[in-house]
């Protein structure tokens, strides 16, 4: 496991009820991870049960079609501290953990993957860190791998870019297995948007954080459900919620634009006032170059502005951001 922690802000002292004994919830979304859900379930366990800490398991099924939801019905028979809530069909990763935020009623919140990735041993730090006073504590992948891919290339291009274009700084290697005092939890859940990127909305949130880095181990079976199309959806959310940039892009390219165009205009005034008017020839190629240009500028912006106004409608429908198919809590609620 990783070790060393780099802290963000200020730290609070702790309070009487920090030093005791903590009400945990761990949501897990899950999709279609049959072949590994009980495995992982099992690791958890035994790291939640060598812990002095009241442990609630909210599993979120985000529309599994493989038999997951039939052996997390299974475990939640023969364990009253788990949760499931089933959504309504595929809503996706971020909406999933939404759900499961939404149903938590703890201290505090650990999210993390149910595909094994997440490795449970870091509970304990994190609550450990927790108990220490800091909000939010946020896991880091280490790649010790320097082999270069191309999930890889995208994902350094994509926070390279993110960090320069938005106010908000996006940790690159940040995992959405973190965890959340109440407080920060509260203040995550009253922003409402619906186009959701958690590392982003957390980070702008400025509660006292602290870094812990991780070794990810490999999936124990399956395979990643973030393909290609998710995850250019996931950058498309994040770039066009917390940053402006594409607009000013076309900003920028009109001006010069025009400015292109004053140095025209002066430059065939000299022209004219000289009486070199000969030198003044129609140039049809120059001139659909600029066109085209101009008209591919132009669509560029009205995309970026189309995109703009497509959230804001989706936005301003107020549609729900996942809708429950059922629940089924544990008998202590």
């Amino acid at each position: 496991m990783g070790s060393g922690c780099e802290a963000h802000g200020k730290i609070l002292p702790m309070s009487p009820r920090q030093k005791n004994k903590l009400r945990i919830d761990l949501v897990i979304p899950i999709y279609n991870e049959a072949e590994v859900v009980a495995a992982t379930y099992a690791d958890i366990c035994r790291v939640a049960d060598a812990l002095p800490h009241d442990f609630r398991f909210i599993y979120v099924d985000d529309g599994s079609d493989d038999g997951t939801a039939d052996t997390l019905r299974g475990i939640l028979a023969n364990d009253r501290r788990v949760t499931l809530l089933q959504l309504s069909r595929n809503f996706g990763h971020q909406a999933a953990l939404t759900a499961g935020m939404d149903a938590s009623t703890g201290d505090v919140m650990i999210s993390m993957d149910g595909d094994g990735q997440h490795p449970p041993e870091m509970i304990p730090q994190m609550i450990a860190l927790i108990q220490q006073g800091f909000d939010i504590v946020q896991t880091q992948r280490i790649e010790e791998d320097r082999s270069m891919s191309f999930k890889k290339a995208t994902s350094g291009f994509f926070y390279w870019l993110i960090n320069r274009i938005s106010g908000t700084q996006v940790l690159p290697g940040a995992a959405d297995f973190r965890a959340l005092t109440r407080n920060a939890l509260d203040g995550l859940r009253s922003m409402n948007e619906y186009h959701r990127f958690l590392r982003g909305m957390i980070s702008w949130m400025g509660y006292a954080s602290i870094i812990l880095p991780y070794h990810e181990p490999d999936r124990l079976a399956g395979r990643s459900k973030y393909s290609l199309g998710k995850m250019l959806r996931l950058a498309s959310d994040a770039i066009f919620s917390f940053s402006l940039a594409p607009l000013y892009i076309g900003l920028s390219a009109g001006l010069l634009f025009f400015a292109l165009t004053i140095v025209q205009i002066i430059y065939v005034a000299n022209l004219w006032l000289s009486g070199k008017t000969d030198q003044i020839a129609p140039g049809w190629t120059s001139l659909m170059a600029i066109i085209l240009i101009a008209s591919g500028i132009i669509m560029i912006l009205l995309g970026f502005i189309g995109v703009y106004v497509g959230y804001i409608f989706q936005e301003v429908k107020r549609r729900p951001i996942y809708l429950l198919k059922g629940k089924l809590p544990n008998d202590g609620e």
